[in-house]
């Protein structure tokens, strides 16, 4: 067992590039990373061209984070699955369609949240 040896702030700094070469594996090889960054991008343009109030700019900075947060944790699911079972096992794809599907339920939510927000704002423009 590994001794706990306190708080070093090298250590701190090496957790964090850590996590930073985690995310730049993310972006870099994953396709729907770089859809999920195109829609953020949308969403924040848009944003600021309908003028959404700070609640709303909060729950979309919520919505973006979770859908990016469901991906790259499937993408984590799916590299230590493939690690372990390199050959099909059913259960594996059980568990990758799982988390597939997780990335899915926050997607459709970020949607919603997104139509709630951004709905009210174009059909006022709309009708002036």
């Amino acid at each position: 067992m590994r001794k706990p040896s306190g708080f070093l702030i090298s250590q701190r700094i090496a957790s964090f590039g850590h996590a930073l070469a985690g995310i730049h594996v993310f972006v870099k090889s994953q396709p729907n990373a770089w859809i999920h960054l195109f829609m953020t991008v949308i969403v924040v343009i848009s944003g600021f061209l309908l003028q959404v109030t700070l609640i709303e700019w909060s729950l979309l900075v919520f919505a973006i984070t979770i859908v990016l947060v469901s991906e790259a944790l499937n993408t984590s699911i799916e590299y230590l699955c493939d690690l372990v079972s390199p050959g099909h096992h059913p259960l594996i794809k059980k568990s990758k369609d799982i988390a597939a599907g997780a990335v899915l339920i926050s997607a459709i939510g970020a949607a919603t949240i997104g139509c709630i927000i951004f709905l009210p704002h174009v059909l006022t423009r709309l009708s002036n």
